[in-house]
């Protein structure tokens, strides 16, 4: 288990720098992880918000059903250790089992690899309250002790907010960005803003920001009804030079979708494809030599 190092002063100082969040003199690059011997990830994206409740796990859900739909072979990480809800959407089902190489990942609809802590569990409901440097021990262990196989793209699902597992995320996993999702809000329009700082402060790339709920389209005349306000992200990707935009609606066919475990079903209608193609711009590489970075 992890030591407890987020608070360290210079008296008391392990210098174990990639669990720290003081600034000092001291403080060195942590070096990155790798995944095991028998798995390989060309790109890694981190997807994450600032505040809870605006569909970011959805949007990971969808992003990862668009690259599916693409022939990407997809992984997903639910890093939200403490709530853990992807494997609900993709109908994934534990208990999972190891081999000499690592521990198997869950297996989702249209074959997505995952893992999560909800396919550890005996059952589902069952509460994880762990503390800090624990999640970052399981973080740590999803990423370099299971057996992912050669991915296209692991996504990583984050929990929301500027947490212990965000820094831990940023400064030991090889990210080749973040994808940021936000509602049409002003108040969480500021909250991206703190996402989006403390990335490019940790010199990650922010890649994308997506607008999720920002409009309700009704079934009969197919107007477009602003439940929260007229869509601010635009705006907010301009403020915060994020290169890649894109909106989603309210829809209750998501949610349908997430409790059937079928989420790829879900038919965006191209409006993920700006992301997508800043994620396909990005240049391929394999994480077998990440440690070295």
């Amino acid at each position: 288990m992890a030591d407890d190092t987020t608070n360290q002063t210079p008296d008391t100082c392990s210098h174990n720098c990639g669990s720290c969040s003081a600034s000092c003199g001291e403080r060195t690059a942590p070096s990155k992880l790798a995944p095991n011997s028998v798995s390989s990830f060309k790109k890694v994206i981190g997807v994450v918000s600032g505040k809870g409740g605006v569909g970011k796990t959805s949007v990971t859900c969808l992003l990862a059903s668009e690259l599916m739909r693409a022939g990407k072979k997809v992984g997903i990480m639910d890093a939200d250790v403490t709530g853990p809800s992807i494997p609900k959407a993709f109908g994934a089902k534990g208990p999972l089992f190891a081999d000499q190489n690592g521990m198997n990942p869950g297996i989702g609809a249209e074959g997505v690899k995952i893992i999560s802590t909800n396919l550890l569990l005996p059952q589902d409901d069952m509460p994880v309250a762990w503390r800090g440097p624990v999640v970052t021990g399981i973080l740590t262990q999803f990423f370099n002790q299971v057996n992912w196989g050669d991915l296209d793209y692991l996504l990583i699902d984050m929990p929301p907010g500027t947490s212990d597992t965000l820094l831990t995320v940023f400064q030991q996993m090889p990210l080749d960005g973040i994808v940021t999702v936000s509602a049409p809000q002003e108040l969480v329009g500021m909250i991206v803003g703190k996402a989006v700082n403390l990335a490019q402060e940790m010199g990650v790339s922010v890649l994308g920001l997506v607008e999720n709920m920002a409009y309700f389209e009704c079934d009969e005349c197919h107007k477009r009804h602003f439940i929260f306000g007229e869509p601010q992200g635009e705006e907010v990707a301009k403020k915060y030079s994020i290169p890649a935009y894109a909106t989603l609606p309210m829809d209750p066919a998501v949610a349908a979708l997430v409790d059937a475990g079928n989420i790829p079903a879900y038919d965006v209608k191209g409006a993920l494809k700006p992301i997508i193609d800043a994620l396909e711009a990005l240049p391929e590489h394999v994480e077998g030599d990440a440690a070295a970075e």
